[in-house]
């Protein structure tokens, strides 16, 4: 109850920080790159449809046929992520609309554009979700077909970024080539940053005290395994464990005030398979 509980708050939270982004931010400026929400800009240009109400429309009719699609198992989390992002935009498109950008700075508010979706994308994908619109279109191609989704959907996205060339002005399709050069390394690395975590390989000569902090106070497990010094000869122990960066502070300054001896090598890794970490 709690991991799900959990996991409906990030849902909720990362889909209102992705429709803040896109609605305050991409759709004021036409900003056209990433998915869905850059073609409604397109779409919001030539029709009586908003931006907004386009992506609404879209992101329902594509919920809908990945349901019939892929079956009744298919992706819940992005069903709510989808569903609550579509009527936020709508809503946020009645209750405060907009003729304007909010500011004079347009490279001001592509960093905000780029950065809120991204960081909810990061959330999103880092619990196994999404929000839902052309990754609803490459599960469905990688299902039936042997197509390159990953380049599939990085060719629509650039061909619906050159057009903002050519339907707003050269100003606007800089920024959005920016935009979309920028999002997708911003993704990745937020979800590093989610996943952060600190690997300790420790060298000393008695493990014990080390082990028992390890396990008593910051609730981890730990590996010793057997060494020998190649310079002196002495036999060794080294202590391989994985640690939050807050525990490995802790950590840190425990060895350092009772194993003043020890060998440390400290490194950041972001992938972590294994209990109390990422399932495989």
């Amino acid at each position: 109850m709690k991991a799900n509980f959990k996991n409906f708050l990030l849902l909720t939270a990362s889909t209102l920080i992705m429709a803040v982004g896109i609605y305050f931010f991409k759709f004021a400026n036409n900003f056209t790159f990433g998915g869905i929400t850059g073609f409604a800009v397109l779409v919001a240009k030539f029709t009586p449809l908003s931006a907004s109400d386009f992506s609404f429309v879209a992101n329902i009719l594509l919920l809908v046929v990945g349901w019939i699609i892929l079956g009744k198992s298919f992706a819940a989390k992005t069903a709510y992520s989808t569903i609550l992002l579509s009527v936020t935009l709508s809503l946020f498109e009645r209750v405060y609309p907009m003729s304007h950008p909010l500011t004079n700075e347009p490279l001001l508010e592509l960093i905000f554009a780029i950065l809120l979706p991204a960081l909810g994308s990061a959330i999103l994908f880092n619990i196994g979700a999404s929000s839902g619109g052309t990754d609803v279109i490459a599960m469905v191609l990688k299902k039936y077909t042997s197509v390159d989704i990953g380049r599939g959907l990085m060719i629509s996205d650039v061909l619906f970024t050159l057009c903002a060339f050519f339907v707003f002005d050269v100003k606007t399709g800089l920024y959005s080539l920016l935009g979309l050069i920028m999002r997708s390394a911003l993704i990745d690395n937020f979800i590093e940053s989610l996943n952060r975590s600190k690997y300790f390989h420790v060298v000393c000569s008695d493990p014990k005290p080390i082990c028992n902090f390890i396990e008593k106070n910051l609730v981890r497990g730990a590996t010793i395994v057997n060494a020998k010094g190649s310079f002196t000869g002495d036999n060794k122990y080294i202590i391989l464990t994985v640690l939050s960066p807050s525990q490995a502070v802790k950590l840190r300054n425990f060895i350092k005030e009772n194993s003043p001896g020890a060998f440390l090598l400290i490194s950041n890794t972001s992938e972590i398979i294994g209990k109390g970490f990422h399932s495989v």
